[in-house]
């Protein structure tokens, strides 16, 4: 109903934003992610989201258009409310959950605070299809990523190092740089063994 607002930042917290209109005051809904895009000018633009319920109608910004999709993407997973999936976006950037729903990480959507282990394994099983053909991952998520982890491990395995250990040195390589090549991901972890 309401595509997006544009005007007068009127008050801002990390967690809400008020935009005045034309005199009418919209209170906005927003994550930690949109926070940190605000700009610091008067005027902004957030994409917006109407969620209508019966004792509510609730509106919810966001500074990128790919931001309020996805958002809307983890909506339509059973178990999955609005604070929950606000929650996910404040806690990881959006392309990492996009990531990590493709590759199947349970640990990363697991990790974010109040989703439990059925909840991850659920937003993975009913979005992994949509958000592999929607951002067009099956090149980086499919077969590249998972084999350059694997074959980077195995390697730290024949040279002598403890497998938990370098699993774990793999693990932040591969955060900080998703597309790292296999000599990258052994040359960084044996940096830091």
């Amino acid at each position: 109903m309401i595509a997006h607002l544009q005007g007068r930042l009127v008050e801002k917290t990390p967690t809400d934003v008020v935009i005045d209109c034309n005199g009418v005051g919209y209170h906005v809904n927003i994550s930690l992610h949109t926070f940190s895009l605000l700009p610091d000018s008067e005027n902004i633009k957030l994409y917006t989201f109407l969620q209508i319920k019966e004792d509510a109608h609730t509106l919810f910004g966001f500074a990128e258009k790919a931001e309020r999709e996805l958002f809307k993407l983890l909506l339509s997973v059973s178990g999955v409310g609005a604070g929950t999936a606000r929650t996910m976006l404040s806690s990881l950037e959006p392309k990492h959950i996009i990531h990590s729903i493709g590759m199947g990480d349970v640990g990363v959507i697991q990790s974010i605070k109040g989703i439990g282990l059925k909840t991850a394994q659920r937003v993975i099983l009913d979005l992994k299809d949509k958000v592999l053909k929607l951002y067009d991952l099956e090149e980086v998520s499919g077969a590249g990523y998972n084999t350059n982890k694997e074959e980077a491990l195995s390697a730290l395995e024949v040279l002598g190092f403890n497998k938990k250990l370098a699993e774990k040195a793999i693990e932040k390589i591969v955060k900080e740089n998703p597309s790292a090549s296999v000599e990258t991901i052994i040359k960084q972890a044996l940096k830091n063994l």
